[in-house]
Protein backbone atom coordinates (compact mmCIF):
# COMPACT_ATOMS: atom_id res chain seq x y z
CA UNK A 1 0.00 0.00 0.00
CA UNK A 2 1.43 3.38 -0.71
CA UNK A 3 1.52 6.01 2.13
CA UNK A 4 0.66 9.62 0.66
CA UNK A 5 2.69 11.73 2.45
CA UNK A 6 1.29 15.84 2.77
CA UNK A 7 3.80 18.24 4.46
CA UNK A 8 2.55 21.30 5.61
CA UNK A 9 4.60 24.56 4.56
CA UNK A 10 3.79 28.53 4.69
CA UNK A 11 7.16 30.02 2.99
CA UNK A 12 9.37 29.07 -0.08
CA UNK A 13 12.20 27.50 1.52
CA UNK A 14 10.31 24.99 3.14
CA UNK A 15 8.72 23.77 -0.12
CA UNK A 16 11.98 22.82 -1.52
CA UNK A 17 13.14 21.14 1.83
CA UNK A 18 9.44 19.20 1.64
CA UNK A 19 10.14 17.69 -1.54
CA UNK A 20 13.79 17.22 -0.56
CA UNK A 21 12.24 14.96 2.68
CA UNK A 22 10.26 12.86 0.35
CA UNK A 23 6.91 14.74 0.41
CA UNK A 24 4.11 14.02 -2.14
CA UNK A 25 2.00 16.37 -1.38
CA UNK A 26 2.52 19.74 0.01
CA UNK A 27 -0.36 22.02 2.16
CA UNK A 28 0.33 25.13 0.98
CA UNK A 29 -0.42 28.12 4.06
CA UNK A 30 0.82 30.84 5.38
CA UNK A 31 0.89 31.82 9.03
CA UNK A 32 1.36 28.25 10.48
CA UNK A 33 1.62 29.41 13.79
CA UNK A 34 -1.85 30.31 13.57
CA UNK A 35 -2.98 26.70 12.45
CA UNK A 36 -2.56 27.66 9.01
CA UNK A 37 -3.95 30.45 6.96
CA UNK A 38 -4.42 31.49 2.83
CA UNK A 39 -1.12 31.77 1.24
CA UNK A 40 -0.71 34.87 -0.80
CA UNK A 41 -1.37 34.82 -4.62
CA UNK A 42 2.43 35.38 -5.40
CA UNK A 43 3.36 32.32 -2.84
CA UNK A 44 0.43 30.17 -4.85
CA UNK A 45 1.79 30.56 -8.54
CA UNK A 46 5.41 30.63 -7.81
CA UNK A 47 4.77 26.97 -5.60
CA UNK A 48 2.76 25.81 -8.54
CA UNK A 49 5.75 26.49 -10.99
CA UNK A 50 8.55 25.20 -8.64
CA UNK A 51 6.75 22.04 -7.22
CA UNK A 52 7.13 18.75 -8.94
CA UNK A 53 4.20 17.19 -6.83
CA UNK A 54 0.61 18.43 -6.08
CA UNK A 55 -0.12 21.62 -4.10
CA UNK A 56 -2.98 22.28 -2.17
CA UNK A 57 -3.88 25.97 -0.89
CA UNK A 58 -5.16 26.38 2.42
CA UNK A 59 -8.51 28.78 2.40
CA UNK A 60 -8.86 29.63 5.84
CA UNK A 61 -9.70 33.69 5.89
CA UNK A 62 -8.47 34.15 9.49
CA UNK A 63 -7.57 33.02 12.63
CA UNK A 64 -9.73 31.58 15.19
CA UNK A 65 -13.26 29.39 14.77
CA UNK A 66 -14.67 27.95 11.22
CA UNK A 67 -17.81 29.86 11.52
CA UNK A 68 -17.84 32.50 8.80
CA UNK A 69 -19.69 35.95 7.87
CA UNK A 70 -20.92 35.88 4.22
CA UNK A 71 -17.96 38.44 3.94
CA UNK A 72 -16.06 35.69 5.04
CA UNK A 73 -17.15 33.29 2.19
CA UNK A 74 -16.52 36.15 -0.52
CA UNK A 75 -13.31 36.16 0.18
CA UNK A 76 -12.83 32.00 0.34
CA UNK A 77 -14.51 32.39 -2.87
CA UNK A 78 -11.60 34.78 -4.39
CA UNK A 79 -9.36 33.03 -2.86
CA UNK A 80 -10.32 29.29 -4.42
CA UNK A 81 -9.93 31.36 -8.44
CA UNK A 82 -6.73 32.77 -7.63
CA UNK A 83 -5.73 29.33 -6.20
CA UNK A 84 -6.97 28.12 -9.98
CA UNK A 85 -5.66 31.10 -11.67
CA UNK A 86 -2.34 30.49 -10.04
CA UNK A 87 -2.29 26.49 -11.84
CA UNK A 88 -2.55 24.85 -8.03
CA UNK A 89 -3.89 20.98 -8.16
CA UNK A 90 -6.31 21.85 -4.91
CA UNK A 91 -7.44 23.36 -2.21
CA UNK A 92 -8.00 22.89 1.82
CA UNK A 93 -11.26 24.21 3.57
CA UNK A 94 -13.36 23.43 6.11
CA UNK A 95 -16.49 25.37 7.57
CA UNK A 96 -19.25 24.74 10.49
CA UNK A 97 -22.28 25.56 12.00
CA UNK A 98 -22.61 27.88 14.98
CA UNK A 99 -24.29 24.32 16.36
CA UNK A 100 -20.77 22.65 15.39
CA UNK A 101 -22.52 20.76 12.21
CA UNK A 102 -20.75 20.70 8.73
CA UNK A 103 -21.86 24.25 6.97
CA UNK A 104 -23.23 22.11 3.64
CA UNK A 105 -24.36 24.97 1.93
CA UNK A 106 -21.79 27.20 2.55
CA UNK A 107 -19.06 23.84 1.51
CA UNK A 108 -21.32 23.16 -1.24
CA UNK A 109 -20.33 26.60 -3.01
CA UNK A 110 -17.05 26.29 -1.99
CA UNK A 111 -16.91 22.97 -3.71
CA UNK A 112 -18.48 24.50 -6.89
CA UNK A 113 -16.04 27.31 -7.25
CA UNK A 114 -13.10 24.61 -6.58
CA UNK A 115 -14.43 22.50 -9.62
CA UNK A 116 -11.64 20.57 -11.47
CA UNK A 117 -9.56 20.92 -8.59
CA UNK A 118 -8.99 18.48 -5.34
CA UNK A 119 -10.79 19.20 -2.20
CA UNK A 120 -9.75 18.53 1.03
CA UNK A 121 -11.89 19.26 4.05
CA UNK A 122 -9.69 20.01 7.11
CA UNK A 123 -8.87 20.04 10.78
CA UNK A 124 -12.59 22.03 11.35
CA UNK A 125 -13.84 17.97 11.94
CA UNK A 126 -12.24 17.93 15.02
CA UNK A 127 -14.45 21.11 16.52
CA UNK A 128 -17.46 19.56 15.18
CA UNK A 129 -20.69 18.37 17.54
CA UNK A 130 -21.07 14.70 16.26
CA UNK A 131 -18.02 13.18 13.76
CA UNK A 132 -19.76 10.44 12.61
CA UNK A 133 -22.69 12.50 11.13
CA UNK A 134 -19.92 15.02 9.78
CA UNK A 135 -18.09 12.30 7.61
CA UNK A 136 -21.30 11.68 6.07
CA UNK A 137 -22.48 15.34 5.13
CA UNK A 138 -18.36 15.44 3.69
CA UNK A 139 -19.60 12.52 1.59
CA UNK A 140 -22.10 14.20 -0.05
CA UNK A 141 -19.77 16.95 -0.59
CA UNK A 142 -17.47 14.91 -2.95
CA UNK A 143 -14.40 15.82 -1.16
CA UNK A 144 -11.40 13.47 -1.32
CA UNK A 145 -10.04 13.40 1.82
CA UNK A 146 -10.77 14.66 5.74
CA UNK A 147 -7.77 15.77 7.47
CA UNK A 148 -8.53 15.39 11.11
CA UNK A 149 -6.73 14.79 14.61
CA UNK A 150 -9.11 12.00 16.02
CA UNK A 151 -11.00 15.20 17.75
CA UNK A 152 -8.27 15.71 19.94
CA UNK A 153 -4.88 17.72 19.85
CA UNK A 154 -2.85 15.59 18.39
CA UNK A 155 -3.22 12.13 16.08
CA UNK A 156 -1.48 9.64 18.49
CA UNK A 157 -4.46 10.54 20.85
CA UNK A 158 -6.93 10.69 18.34
CA UNK A 159 -6.56 7.37 17.44
CA UNK A 160 -9.41 5.16 18.00
CA UNK A 161 -11.48 8.18 16.54
CA UNK A 162 -9.38 8.15 13.41
CA UNK A 163 -9.73 4.52 13.01
CA UNK A 164 -13.54 4.95 13.29
CA UNK A 165 -13.46 7.41 10.57
CA UNK A 166 -11.56 5.21 8.13
CA UNK A 167 -14.54 2.61 8.47
CA UNK A 168 -17.12 5.37 8.38
CA UNK A 169 -15.05 6.35 5.30
CA UNK A 170 -15.41 2.75 3.59
CA UNK A 171 -13.24 3.64 0.52
CA UNK A 172 -15.30 6.50 -0.25
CA UNK A 173 -12.85 8.88 0.02
CA UNK A 174 -9.43 9.30 2.49
CA UNK A 175 -8.95 9.68 5.93
CA UNK A 176 -5.36 11.48 6.43
CA UNK A 177 -4.07 11.58 10.04
CA UNK A 178 -2.37 15.06 11.17
CA UNK A 179 -1.18 16.92 13.69
CA UNK A 180 1.88 16.22 16.31
CA UNK A 181 2.72 13.11 13.56
CA UNK A 182 6.62 12.62 13.90
CA UNK A 183 8.92 9.71 12.41
CA UNK A 184 8.74 7.84 16.18
CA UNK A 185 4.82 7.74 16.22
CA UNK A 186 4.15 7.33 12.47
CA UNK A 187 4.27 3.60 11.68
CA UNK A 188 1.64 3.35 15.17
CA UNK A 189 -0.35 5.86 13.98
CA UNK A 190 -1.01 4.21 10.24
CA UNK A 191 -0.83 0.78 11.68
CA UNK A 192 -3.43 1.40 14.38
CA UNK A 193 -6.18 3.13 12.09
CA UNK A 194 -5.50 1.41 8.28
CA UNK A 195 -5.18 5.55 7.22
CA UNK A 196 -2.97 5.83 3.43
CA UNK A 197 -2.20 9.37 4.33
CA UNK A 198 -0.31 10.89 6.74
CA UNK A 199 0.09 15.15 7.23
CA UNK A 200 2.98 16.84 9.48
CA UNK A 201 4.77 20.23 9.03
CA UNK A 202 7.99 18.76 10.45
CA UNK A 203 8.98 22.22 11.71
CA UNK A 204 12.10 23.46 13.05
CA UNK A 205 13.92 26.77 12.51
CA UNK A 206 17.44 28.58 11.53
CA UNK A 207 19.46 31.35 12.39
CA UNK A 208 18.53 34.23 10.41
CA UNK A 209 21.57 35.57 7.84
CA UNK A 210 20.93 39.22 9.16
CA UNK A 211 24.47 40.99 10.22
CA UNK A 212 22.17 43.68 11.71
CA UNK A 213 20.08 42.50 14.62
CA UNK A 214 18.22 45.27 15.50
CA UNK A 215 15.93 43.65 18.23
CA UNK A 216 14.68 46.75 19.84
CA UNK A 217 12.30 46.65 16.96
CA UNK A 218 9.58 44.26 17.33
CA UNK A 219 7.64 43.00 14.13
CA UNK A 220 5.22 40.73 15.91
CA UNK A 221 4.48 39.80 19.36
CA UNK A 222 6.84 40.03 21.94
CA UNK A 223 7.63 35.91 22.40
CA UNK A 224 8.04 36.01 18.59
CA UNK A 225 11.88 36.32 17.71
CA UNK A 226 12.51 38.21 14.57
CA UNK A 227 15.77 36.18 13.92
CA UNK A 228 15.00 33.21 14.33
CA UNK A 229 12.73 31.15 10.83
CA UNK A 230 10.55 29.14 10.79
CA UNK A 231 10.80 26.33 7.83
CA UNK A 232 10.38 22.77 7.51
CA UNK A 233 13.22 20.56 7.99
CA UNK A 234 14.59 18.22 5.37
CA UNK A 235 15.91 15.77 7.77
CA UNK A 236 12.45 15.20 9.41
CA UNK A 237 10.65 15.02 6.62
CA UNK A 238 12.94 12.28 5.16
CA UNK A 239 12.88 10.31 8.62
CA UNK A 240 8.73 10.32 8.53
CA UNK A 241 9.40 8.76 4.56
CA UNK A 242 11.71 6.18 5.81
CA UNK A 243 9.16 4.73 8.39
CA UNK A 244 6.80 4.93 5.70
CA UNK A 245 9.09 2.97 3.47
CA UNK A 246 9.60 0.67 5.70
CA UNK A 247 6.20 -0.68 6.11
Amino acid sequence: MTIQLEVCIDNIESLHNAISGGATRIELCSSLALGGLTPSYGFMKIAAEQSNIPVYAMIRPRQGDFLYSQEDLNIMLEDITSAKQAGLDGVVFGVLTAQGDIDIAMAQQLMNAAKGMGCTFHRAIDQCRDYKSAVEAIATLGCERILTSGLASTAPQGIDVISEMVALANGRFSIMAGAGVTAENAAKIIHSTGINEIHLSGKTTRPSEMKLMAESAKMGADHIDDFSIPITSTQAIQAVKNIINSL
